[in-house]
Parts: structure tokens; C-alpha cells; sequence
């Protein structure tokens, strides 16, 4: 019997048991206060990454197709409030000359510091790894590799959100009868939308924690984000669509407040994929039970 396949076979067999120790250990952690940290820091940080972003692929595609494309897609990361938001950052290019240099300064000190803090949040899960610390200049490259990744992505998702379109304006003509290809695309801009999550955050499991983790690993702690967070993110576009009154309770800050409450949840969501990984590393196949868990670290340190 492999390991993989073991350990696969342990957590079919206990679901349960598997998902409280998951928990438990997620709790160990404190994993809800560091998601809360994540959160504050990628806020700070991605306005100032997206305007840049923008500001650098608007040179060579067209800024309506960015930000519809963009639009679209924060849909995914902060739901109800993503057209505010990009509101926010059309106008900032009419100003790209002004203010690209100060968003590049702002971007460098806000996106090493929150990579930090999720490097931090990724040692303290992953403390049954054994292993020398990650070089400080290869840690100071890592976000900024991730920035050309993102703005990569972003323009090829542009590129082919518009194909996907296209074949959404088509139709088919079979005997006389018309059936309209629009469900087809929106289906498709879903499944591509979908897709794109679990590549970034089996990306972000294979680079963050400490030591080489195996694509197989990361990939089961990215489903298991990506479903929490898609049942998640539906639920808050609901309940923000009827039941939310944070207008009314916070006024001019509604936005920032919805925003980051999101981040909240999707940064739990991505520490809780990590201890996912963590726990069905843990799993002795041998003696077919979770091995003893190492003394927990602080969730504080970094």
C-alpha cells in the first residue's frame, strides 16, 4: 500500500474523525486570528497591485475588456462589492501617470508584509515539517513573483473571457430550430473562473509553507478551499442581497468593511485548506491513525 494511498483510504473511511482533527487543529493554531492578519494585509495590498496591474496591461489591451474581465472575477474574492470596486480603479487610470510610482512603493512595503504574515500563518500549521528557514532574499522575491503571475493571468483570462463571449453572442441552427449559446458561456466563464482559483491556491501550498510540498497535497488543500469558499461566496452574495443592513450601520464605510470581512473568510478558508494538508500529511499509514502532533508554535510569530 503507497502512501497517498493510505492515506486516501484513512480519510474515506473516517470523514468525521479526519475533519475533527482538522479542526482541532485549526484551533490549535489559531488559525483565526492569523486569517484575520492575512486579511488586514492583503487589503491593504491589492488595491495598489490591481491599479498597477491595470496601469501596466491597459498599454497593450484594451482597459474597458480589463476591467469588465476584472469585475467579473472579484466577484469571486469579495462578492457584492466588487463593481464598487472597480469603479474605484477605472478612475484611478486617468491618473496612471501621477500615480504610478507612489502605488509602486506602497505595493512593495504592503505585499512583502503580507506575504510575511502568510508565511508565518503557513510555519505555525506545518510544524510537523522539519526543515532549514527559507532564505530572507528569496522570501522578498516570492510576492513579487506572484504580482507577474496575477497580471499574467489576468491577461490571458481577459484574452479568453472575450473568446467565451463570442460563443455566448452564437446560436445553433438545427432543422430550423435556434437554441442560443449563452447559458454555454456563462458555464464555461465559470468553470474557467473556478479553475483559476485552484491553480493560485495550489500555487500558493506548493511556494509559502516551508519544504517541498507535493503537487497532489497542494491540490487537495485547494479543492477543499475552493469548495468552502464557493458555498461560502454565494451565501454572502445572499445575504448581502437581502438580509444585510451594513449600509445603514456603517455608512461610508460600508465597502471597506464588506471587503475585508471577505478577505476574513477567504484567508480562513486558505489556512484551513493549508491544515487540510497538514493533517493528511500527519497520517501514519503504517498504523493507519494521525501520527502525534509536534508541540504547537505561536500563531503570532512570523
Amino acid at each position: 500500500m503507497t502512501g497517498n494511498a493510505g492515506r486516501a483510504q484513512y480519510v474515506l473511511r473516517r470523514p468525521i474523525r479526519f475533519a475533527i482533527t482538522v479542526l482541532r487543529a485549526f484551533r490549535e493554531n489559531q488559525a483565526l486570528l492569523l486569517a484575520g492578519a492575512v486579511a488586514y494585509y492583503t487589503l491593504l495590498s491589492i488595491i495598489p497591485l490591481l491599479i498597477l496591474v491595470l496601469i501596466g496591461l491597459s498599454e497593450v489591451i484594451d482597459p474597458a475588456a480589463l476591467l469588465s474581465t476584472l469585475g467579473r472575477y472579484l466577484a469571486w474574492l469579495i462578492p457584492a462589492q466588487s463593481m464598487a470596486v472597480v469603479s474605484d480603479l477605472a478612475r484611478f487610470l486617468d491618473d496612471r501617470g501621477v500615480v504610478g510610482w507612489v502605488l509602486l512603493a506602497t505595493l512593495l512595503v504592503s505585499s512583502s508584509l503580507a506575504f510575511t504574515v502568510l508565511e508565518g500563518a503557513m510555519s505555525a500549521i506545518f510544524t510537523h515539517r522539519p526543515g532549514k528557514r527559507r532564505h530572507f532574499l528569496l522570501s522578498a522575491v516570492i510576492p513579487y513573483s506572484f504580482v507577474l503571475l496575477l497580471g499574467t493571468g489576468l491577461l490571458l483570462v481577459t484574452l479568453v473571457s472575450g473568446a467565451i463571449q463570442a460563443i455566448g453572442a452564437q446560436s445553433i441552427d438545427f432543422f430550423g430550430h435556434f437554441w442560443s449559446l449563452r447559458g454555454v458561456s456563462g458555464v464555461l466563464l465559470y468553470l474557467l473562473g473556478v479553475v483559476g482559483e485552484i491553480f493560485v491556491l495550489t500555487a500558493i501550498y506548493l511556494v509559502v509553507p516551508g519544504g517541498a510540498l507535493s503537487w497532489r497535497h497542494s491540490l487537495i488543500g485547494a479543492v477543499t478551499a475552493t469548495v468552502l469558499w464557493e458555498i461560502t461566496r454565494h451565501l454572502l452574495v445572499w445575504y448581502f442581497a437581502t438580509l444585510s443592513e451594513v449600509g445603514v450601520v456603517y455608512g461610508s464605510l460600508a465597502t471597506s468593511i464588506v471587503v475585508l470581512a471577505s478577505l476574513d473568510f477567504a484567508a480562513t478558508f486558505l489556512l484551513l485548506g493549508a491544515q487540510v494538508v497538514a493533517e493528511y500529511e500527519r497520517i501514519d499509514v503504517r498504523g493507519e491513525h494521525p501520527a502525534p502532533r509536534p508541540p504547537t508554535r505561536s500563531g503570532t510569530s512570523a
